[in-house]
């Protein structure tokens, strides 16, 4: 019996080498995905010492003068399921610059109320940015603003929409 678990050398028999290699290439793929899963893991850490950098333009005296040239127009809200079965409220207007005066920058803030009409959740957007090119006067620019959670007192019904920073341009139109 012991001559049968030796080769002819006297050696124990060895697994086949195809056998082996499938097996090290497994490992060293399936190592290879979990360290690609646990870097690209979405970090989900509360607090503000760990929230995402927004942008905020001033809004001084002369913004604060320009802004009620920023209209906001056809305000419409929509719900929907996105692919992991969340409800996604996506809020969609149009930006109108009635001013005379090239704007780089515009932020919002928008406003869900409860039943008792109390703010509910405030949140400030930036819609147009400074790498995008800037909303020149007469201008019509869409927007849409997505919102993943909204707080279950919420009394669905559009909220309230303000200018609250702009960035004008250094030059007039």
């Amino acid at each position: 019996m012991q001559e049968m678990l030796q080769d002819e050398k006297g050696k124990p028999p060895q697994p086949p080498r195809r056998a082996v290699s499938i097996i090290a290439l497994s490992s060293a793929a399936l190592a290879v995905f979990m360290a690609m899963a646990l870097f690209f893991w979405p970090a989900q850490t509360p607090g503000p010492a760990h929230a995402k950098k927004k942008t905020h333009f001033v809004f001084g005296s002369v913004e604060q003068a320009y802004a009620p040239k920023i209209q906001i127009n056809n305000l419409a809200l929509n719900r929907a399921e996105n692919f992991l079965h969340q409800e996604v409220t996506t809020l969609t207007g149009d930006l109108l610059n009635a001013g005379e005066q090239s704007v780089a920058g515009v932020e919002l803030t928008l406003e869900f109320s409860d039943a008792l009409h109390q703010v509910v959740l405030r949140e400030t957007r930036a819609i147009v940015e400074t790498p995008a090119a800037p909303l020149v006067p007469g201008e019509r620019r869409p927007f849409e603003i997505s919102f993943e959670h909204l707080p279950s007192s919420w009394n669905l019904e559009q909220p309230v929409v303000r200018v609250s920073g702009l960035q004008l341009t250094a030059s007039k139109y």
